[in-house]
């Protein structure tokens, strides 16, 4: 039996990386940057109000003063009071008409309009008596005071975004701002999923004897897409050993990782094995883990492309998901951390965990409003709890991580809790 620390190893490693491709910036959110992308001009590339009120210059209204506090600042409130400007124009965000400020004049200005030249501040609206055809200050400001100057932002020549950043809303922002409209990226991996077994029907059709839902499949695509993969559900494949073939070598010749639900456990699943190790390379040894220990792992195609065989039951699926095949699609996306965060938590309830394995129990996360400390309720791991209910995960916001040499938690005892999707 494998450990859970070596199969991780072994499929992190196989991780691909899809080559580089050049998308839309509106198609890049939550992708690596394959490139370093420079600025070619300033940003802002113009000087600009930062606030709605009157361009002027800072010495004809108290310039380069402090407002400060106590009887200095009224004193200098009193003394901006007395110097009236007349207003000579308006300029609107986005104005195109340059302006020219003679002194002891004010110019009326939009929060992102340009500067009237000579003008070196910006009196906030607030900080006078609004006037349209004279303005009367009531506090001074100093020169740069409410101004974006020219590249304040971003010089010539600075990097906007780094090669191997992951581009999140600000790095979208600033590539728009670099005037660049598409960047090169690592696409997301392109995951295909099925599903494998004679006593499956798809959930468009009504199970007869014997039959059930394919419900792993369903729920394990999800799990990629949330993941961040480009997921293909390629349905229940046929069982005839020709086509068998014939299927799995298309899907692995346009895909980045295959995940097979149905493939391991007892003798039905042994045809679909026979048939891959003809394509590839395949290692079902169990992993010390529960639920989840019966699996296989492989590389199939010219390409060795990865492929995931996971059992037909769905929480054992997902447990295997977010345990092993999470972190492989995480790490194809560049992400620095590919496993997700952990705490630790006080359990509130009793756990039974099998000797020699990996426990990995649904819990519901929560933090004590009083002390901030993090509490786990366990949703499984009780002696004589199932530990293969779906309706158990649906409740659940973390996976409890039991050592392999611990049997038995009690309440109180502090624990490993990794968190599952925010809800």
């Amino acid at each position: 039996m494998r450990s859970v620390d070596e199969q991780l190893a072994m499929v992190v490693d196989a991780a691909p990386v899809p080559e580089p491709i050049r998308v839309a910036i509106s198609d890049a959110l939550g992708l690596m940057c394959a490139e370093e992308v420079a600025a070619a001009a300033p940003l802002p590339g113009f000087a600009q109000a930062a606030v709605d009120g009157y361009a002027v210059r800072a010495v004809d209204v108290g310039g380069g003063v402090a407002l400060g506090s106590g009887p200095a600042a009224v004193q200098e409130e009193g003394k901006a009071a007395e110097r009236s400007l007349p207003v000579v124009g308006e300029v609107a965000a986005g104005s195109q008409k340059p302006l020219r400020l003679q002194p002891k004049q004010a110019v009326r200005v939009a929060t992102g309009a340009p500067l009237p030249t000579l003008a070196d501040a910006v009196l906030p609206l607030q900080w006078s008596d609004r006037g349209r055809k004279r303005m009367t200050p009531t506090r001074p400001v100093r020169t740069g005071d409410f101004v974006r100057r020219v590249g304040d932002d971003i010089q010539p020549g600075d990097v906007a975004v780094r090669q191997g950043s992951v581009i999140g809303p600000a790095q979208i922002g600033l590539l728009a701002a670099a005037g660049r409209n598409k960047v090169l990226v690592y696409p997301r991996p392109r995951v295909t999923v099925m599903a494998y077994g004679l006593e499956l029907v798809d959930i468009e059709r009504s199970p007869g004897l014997g039959q059930v839902y394919d419900v792993a499949s369903y729920a394990v695509a999800a799990a990629a897409i949330e993941a961040g993969a480009t997921v293909t559900r390629a349905g229940i494949i046929n069982a005839e050993p020709r086509r068998l073939k014939e299927t799995v070598a298309h899907q692995a010749s346009r895909s980045e990782m295959l995940i097979i639900t149905g493939a391991v456990g007892g003798s039905s699943a042994a045809p679909l094995q026979e048939v891959l190790r003809e394509l590839g390379e395949i290692d079902t040894t169990r992993v010390a883990m529960h639920p989840g220990s019966v699996q296989g792992y492989g590389l199939v195609g010219e390409e060795r492309v990865p492929v995931f065989l996971l059992p037909t039951n769905a929480v054992s699926s997902l447990v295997i998901f977010e345990t092993l095949i999470r972190p492989a699609i995480r790490q194809s996306l560049g992400k620095a951390t590919p496993t997700r965060r952990s705490v630790q938590a006080r359990s509130l309830g009793p756990i039974n965990s099998l000797p020699g394995r990996l426990g990995l129990v649904r819990g519901r996360l929560m933090r004590d409003a009083e002390t901030g400390d993090y509490l786990v309720q366990p949703l499984s791991g009780a002696e004589g709890a199932p530990a293969h209910l779906l309706a158990g995960f649906a409740e659940a916001n973390a996976l409890i991580r039991i050592p392999d040499d611990v049997t038995e938690v009690r309440p109180g005892d502090l624990v490993d809790v990794e968190f599952l999707q925010q809800r």
